[in-house]
């Protein structure tokens, strides 16, 4: 093509309003799909080659990002997210106390794991726990995946955001942690202190399966499977803390989870988010081609010399909120870095916080908190989207304002 860069616009504004919808009007596609025919059509009108399509692709953060599910795979396998639940909602406790346990579990959890699993896992169990104590199970809902959310903020594998964050930047595992560890940590608190508030005196909820459904099910929790995640998760980390690259470290990890004489691999993968890597592809596939056509380069340039690097807290901040809470926050943080050449480790540390924070906001605003709602919907517990965002706002707000001043700080110290 003489000068592609009409179609290429073309095909990124297609993809990226599909990434805001969720869909193509009248078609029953989703964002990965979107993604995949956007990168399609870009190699058949020869916009990109082969070799365009292998250079797009961070292979190296697909790997981790894979590695990384499988290990959560073994988790999930063993019975261990069912088996939190389960102790959540068992717990003799006040829902206070439910709430708190529930903030700290699926925090912790998601800062090790990926945090889209955890709720995944999580939420049906939790559900039906709280409804048979005759507690409402809306505000865990809201908890759990704000809190998923907030504790995945903590590290560079605690969501996808994060994992492509920390490989463009070859980020330390344990210098991000120093980093983005203390406003995750308060991001959490304010979780729990916001939906506490919000939802204040209006905790129980008598619901007819208090009375009537069936008993809890038993949980079986295979206790060697555990303890294998559990070694393998300290092995991961302590690669982490090695010179050896973090690629190297997670196919080892996931290499010794695949050996094993209980648990088949066909089940393992099929705990993969296979999805979730497709869409990650297509996305780096469509990206590089509008950075190939100098568009990106000629905005930052104007920014800059408006006054208004992208670099700027007052700026990158209101952007990730909007970006985060249309096309995604993972879609936005592959654009972003896709067209910001070079950046600082003290813009990706900024970009890793606010992107997973904003995601907060809204239900759309991350998948974690889209799974939350749909895995709940499948246990007959809806989750309207204003009884979401009266706490995802504050939420949001708050954990925007600690991690902003956290960051302010740093720099100058």
């Amino acid at each position: 093509m003489s000068d592609p860069t009409p179609l290429v616009l073309a095909v990124f504004g297609a993809v990226y309003v599909g990434m805001a919808l969720g869909r193509w009007p009248l078609l029953q596609i989703d964002r990965t799909g979107i993604a995949l025919v956007g990168a399609i059509v870009l190699f058949l009108a020869e916009v990109v080659t082969g070799d365009g399509v292998r250079a797009a692709i961070d292979v190296p953060t697909l790997v981790i990002l894979f590695g990384l599910m499988v290990l959560s795979a073994q988790f999930a396998a063993c019975g261990f997210y069912a088996w939190c639940s389960a102790k959540i909602a068992r717990t003799a406790a006040g829902p206070l106390r439910l709430l708190a346990l529930t903030v700290l579990v699926a925090g912790g959890l998601s800062a090790v794991l990926a945090n889209d699993v955890v709720v995944f896992a999580m939420t049906p169990l939790l559900c039906t726990g709280l409804i048979r104590r005759g507690l409402d199970p809306r505000p865990f809902l809201i908890a759990l995946a704000a809190a998923s959310n907030a504790g995945s903020a903590a590290t560079i594998i605690g969501n996808p955001q994060n994992i492509l964050i920390g490989q463009v930047g070859r980020l330390d595992f344990w210098a991000f942690l120093a980093v983005c560890g203390p406003p995750a940590l308060v991001a959490l608190g304010v979780v729990f202190a916001v939906v506490a508030f919000v939802w204040r005196g209006r905790f129980a909820h008598p619901d007819p399966r208090a009375a009537h459904g069936a008993p809890d099910p038993a949980i079986l929790l295979d206790r060697r499977g555990l303890g294998k995640a559990l070694v393998y998760t300290a092995v991961l980390l302590a690669l982490f803390a090695t010179p050896l690259p973090h690629v190297e470290g997670v196919l080892l990890v996931a290499g010794g989870l695949m050996l094993s004489r209980k648990l088949a691999t066909k089940r393992i993968l099929g705990l993969v988010d296979w999805h979730l890597l497709v869409l990650f592809a297509g996305l780096f596939v469509v990206t590089h081609a509008l950075e190939t056509t100098g568009l990106p380069a000629a905005l930052l340039a104007r920014l800059d010399a408006a006054g208004l690097p992208l670099s700027s807290l007052p700026v990158l901040a209101p952007l990730t909120v909007i970006g985060s809470n249309t096309i995604g926050n993972v879609p936005l943080v592959v654009l972003l870095l896709a067209i910001v050449p070079q950046p600082t480790a003290d813009l990706l540390y900024a970009l890793a916080l606010l992107s997973t924070f904003a995601g907060n906001l809204l239900i759309v605003g991350s998948l974690a908190n889209i799974i939350t709602v749909e895995r709940a919907k499948d246990v007959g517990v809806t989750l309207a989207f204003a009884e979401h965002a009266r706490c995802g706002v504050p939420i949001t707000l708050l954990s925007l304002a600690a991690a902003l001043a956290w960051l302010a700080w740093l720099r100058l110290a």
